[in-house]
């Protein structure tokens, strides 16, 4: 097989990797926090925006050191003890306790920060200048089918449930810690691209093509890598960046966690309520996948044919975010996000529409694929030597920012949520397209520099 083949084989199979981990990882977020208020036990008093505003609290902070933990153990092996570790918090679930549960929410923040940074390093690795927007599109429309196969189980087994059960809770948790074990496995079948193979054993000498590189030269490339992110941390272009990434992080926390609580704590959506969690969860999917296709598969034609580049796709983004916020603030009560298990009975100004929900779901998915793939693309173009340190970057700003949205999602109201997610996204997309200007100015042959 040519390199090129091997690369995009690489890719194929690490998308496939994250679709099975996220699988279960996204379908047990998108429902933990109704689960966890139907849990009838004295020994358990967890919170799902709790649990979520710890994890990606602990996920900012350990994005610090990942690029060193990458550099040492290597993405390939990185990824695979990091999905075990998302099959842990799965497996939580199957017999909760409070202090077990929130105790796996810090280790996954951990591997959460080390898989996604040794993903970013991998998509780089097997990816140029002509194919990191193909490659990004591949990978973003695999891991968005798993938002599919586990909400469409939610959706026809809780079809009709009003509460839902202990026996319930553990068939659907049992069945997510499998499929994220099987994910994690199918890591190690990701090769070394044959060009890099090649190039590394032509600067060796014969007898040192094997060796191991020992603790201090272990020691100093942890450290280079730590020193580098900060450096990427302070540029310009990445503080500028920070802003679009932080938006990215405040509407994960909406759409991933607090927009299916609020669809299933509407009593004017009946006994269909908590079934639609998982129907939402199903066309948020479709959002993803459609966006992820569209704007990644088809990134060298749309740029070379129809001159559509990264900004216009942004826009569009935003475009969809904008209408389903002021939709779903029609459609849902505004108290929906903090209410009880038994739901609110209050009507927003319409009467809660299934039809208006579920396009809002369609909405908030195209909108978020527009704005990862384009970031995914951005970032591996400007920092393609330095893509373990830049990912870590990325993701230590889009962490934080979830972790501060879970946090306050326990407290504020609809409306104030929504408003905060319509100016973060406005800034964020005007920071994106200041910075995709520089870029093509570099494209077309102007001097280009990251200050």
């Amino acid at each position: 097989m040519t390199p090129e083949g091997t690369k995009l084989i690489n890719v194929i199979i690490l998308g496939c990797g994250f679709l099975l981990v996220f699988s279960a990882f996204q379908t047990g977020g998108n429902i933990e926090q109704t689960v966890i208020k139907s849990i009838n036990s004295t020994r358990f008093h967890g919170s799902g925006y709790t649990s979520l505003a710890i994890i990606y609290s602990v996920f900012s902070a350990s994005n610090i050191l990942t690029p060193s933990i990458v550099a040492v153990l290597g993405a390939r092996l990185s990824m695979v003890i990091s999905g075990l570790v998302y099959s842990v918090y799965s497996a939580v679930f199957i017999e909760p306790f409070t202090w077990s549960f929130y105790l796996a929410s810090v280790i996954i923040g951990i591997a959460a920060a080390v898989i996604w940074t040794a993903q970013g390093n991998c998509l780089t690795t097997n990816s140029d200048e002509n194919t990191i927007g193909r490659n990004s599109g591949i990978f973003w429309a695999l891991l968005q089918f798993s938002l599919l196969f586990g909400n469409l189980y939610i959706y026809l087994a809780w079809k009709g449930e009003t509460h839902i059960s202990d026996h319930n809770r553990r068939t659907v948790y049992i069945a997510l810690t499998v499929i994220s074990g099987v994910g994690s496995i199918l890591f190690l079948l990701i090769r070394q691209p044959v060009s890099e193979v090649s190039s590394t054993e032509q600067n060796k000498p014969d007898d040192e093509s094997d060796t191991v590189l020992g603790p201090q030269e272990q020691r100093s490339q942890a450290i280079d890598a730590i020193r580098s992110a900060i450096c990427i941390f302070f540029t310009k272009d990445m503080l500028l960046l920070s802003i679009t990434i932080t938006y990215t992080g405040v509407e994960l926390t909406f759409f991933s966690g607090v927009y299916g609580t609020c669809l299933g704590a509407t009593n004017g959506f009946g006994n269909e309520a908590k079934s639609l969690i998982g129907l939402s969860g199903i066309f948020i999917g479709v959002g993803e996948i459609i966006g992820g296709a569209t704007f990644g598969l088809l990134n060298k034609f749309l740029r070379k044919y129809l001159g559509i580049g990264r900004n216009p796709i942004v826009l569009l983004g935003l475009l969809c975010h904008i209408i389903a916020f002021y939709l779903i603030f029609l459609n849902v009560p505004g108290d929906s996000p903090i209410v009880s298990d038994e739901g609110t009975a209050r009507v927003s100004y319409l009467i809660p529409s299934k039809t208006i929900a579920m396009v809002c779901s369609f909405l908030l998915g195209l909108g978020d694929s527009c704005f990862n793939t384009q970031l995914l693309s951005i970032v591996g173009y400007m920092y393609s030597e330095e893509s373990a340190p830049a990912f870590a970057v990325f993701k230590f700003v889009q962490s934080i920012s979830a972790a501060i949205a879970f946090g306050y999602s326990n407290y504020l109201l609809l409306k104030w949520q929504l408003l905060i997610l319509g100016v973060v996204g406005l800034f964020g997309t005007i920071s994106f397209i200041l910075v995709e200007w520089k870029t093509e100015a570099h494209s077309r042959g102007f001097s280009y520099n990251r200050i």
